[in-house]
């Protein structure tokens, strides 16, 4: 494994004065000048708070524990400052030697998302191979992927733990191991999968751990994987919300909820809209309706191939879909700043993944709205997402559509005086019901009241 430099990598104090030098601040922050043109051609010109932290942190070859918003820049806060490594070394790997840098996933819409911003940054290295191995997908293509020369792996754990203990990869000549959006893979039941993959790579390594909180499971994980980390913490959920209109809908029943979905799809102003299930079979049966009423849409679900939930977010990306109708699978990992509103036509999990589905919209610069329907049963999981957000969700009402049954009052759904707390997931938000997903990183079919996801 080559040694990294910190002093060859021209680790510098950033400077942020983007009055004296609007166009140069990410070389400022130490980064060399083949990765500054690619961020800069990409249409980025100043770095983001976390970015702005991270990555000369990341250049001195620190281990580094970060908790950051969704839609807070974290990707490339990771990313650039691996490829610099790469960048400097100036060493081509080997065939069948594995990674030098591997990123971890949650699921596998992150995970490609994550390679295609490496293939975006790193864009003027003419050599760079990178990878994605992934669960739902044939074995023979990641199979020829990881046997070639490999620079970057990004992957989530179970396909990841399959090619390792089938003797099909070797991890030995990992540099930095990044586990990004750490508490969803805890919460996902990846812990065990996390230490045997981090336990197969070498002991000199760097740690990147990047997580919507630091706490609980994910501080203990930290500990167990990390050599003196440097903590990071930013702008939390209830901080990153501020350019994101929400409002709150009662519905008397399913048959009103659908009314209201109808009336809001009908908003021109939408650009893009992502409609979100609590089932896998609501996502179907939405997105059958929407399509026979004439709407541009398609669904997505764990319960899909691969390969068409990637042709599906294609089309998403392209503009071909005015409407995705999804599952929680859409709620992280997916970076469209088309998209104009989301709409929880189903109430999620946990409280947590409220905060990631609304974080699809109102991204890179933009503002977004996210519209809530509820029927007055669920009133304690509103309470509850309102508490973990700490703040309220705004009612509001479509003239002609209004709800029959009487709104219940601020408050309701907490006994005694102190709020009602469910059982925390690893990651520490109050959750629902209970959740796991397979080693592949697609949900695991599961039985609840509602139906199946």
């Amino acid at each position: 494994m080559t040694e990294f430099d910190p002093a060859a990598a021209g680790a510098v104090t950033p400077a942020v004065d983007s009055a004296v030098a609007p166009v140069s601040l990410f070389a400022a922050l130490g980064l060399h000048e083949s990765l500054v043109q690619a961020v800069e051609s990409a249409g980025y010109t100043q770095p983001t708070p976390v970015q702005t932290k991270a990555i000369p942190e990341a250049l001195s070859g620190a281990d580094l524990m970060v908790s950051s918003a969704t839609g807070s820049g974290k990707t490339a806060a990771f990313l650039l400052p691996s490829l610099q490594r790469l960048v400097v070394a100036n060493v081509r790997p080997a065939a069948g030697s594995g990674p030098r840098i591997l990123v971890l996933t949650p699921t596998r819409e992150l995970s490609m998302q994550v390679t295609r911003a490496c293939d975006t940054y790193g864009r003027t290295l003419r050599w760079l191979r990178t990878a994605s191995v992934v669960g739902g997908v044939p074995y023979g293509a990641q199979l020829r992927a990881v046997r070639a020369p490999l620079d970057v792996l990004v992957a989530t754990p179970g396909r990841l733990l399959d090619l390792l203990n089938g003797g099909r990869l070797s991890l030995s000549n990992v540099e930095v191991l990044v586990l990004d959006e750490a508490d969803r893979m805890l919460d996902m039941g990846f812990i065990e999968d996390i230490q045997a993959i981090a336990a197969a790579t070498p002991s000199a390594r760097q740690t990147l751990l990047f997580s919507a909180t630091l706490d609980g499971t994910v501080a203990r994980l930290a500990a167990d994987l990390m050599r003196d980390p440097k903590r990071l913490e930013f702008a939390s959920h209830r901080d990153n919300q501020e350019h994101i209109t929400q409002t709150l809908h009662w519905a008397d029943h399913r048959t009103h909820k659908d009314r209201l979905l109808d009336r809001l799809l009908a908003d021109p102003t939408i650009d893009q809209a992502i409609v979100f299930t609590s089932t896998q079979r609501d996502a179907e049966r939405l997105s059958e309706k929407l399509e026979a009423d004439g709407h541009s849409v398609a669904a997505l679900h764990g319960g899909m191939p691969q390969g068409v939930r990637t042709r599906t977010l294609t089309g998403l990306r392209q503009g071909r879909l005015r409407v995705l109708v999804a599952t929680d699978v859409a709620a992280r990992g997916i970076d469209v700043p088309t998209i104009s509103h989301v709409i929880n036509y189903g109430l999620p999990i946990a409280a947590e993944d409220y905060v990631h589905r609304i974080g699809r919209t109102g991204r890179a610069g933009r503002t977004g709205i996210a519209v809530t329907l509820a029927e007055h049963g669920e009133i304690r999981k509103i309470r509850t997402i309102e508490r973990f957000t700490d703040q309220r969700i705004p009612v509001a009402t479509i003239e002609g559509l209004e709800p029959t049954q009487r709104a219940a009052p601020h408050g309701a759904g907490r006994p005694g005086n102190g709020p009602r707390r469910g059982p925390p997931g690893a990651h520490g938000g109050a959750r629902f019901d209970g959740a796991r997903r397979d080693g592949a990183g697609a949900p695991r079919t599961f039985q609840r009241k509602t139906g199946t996801r």
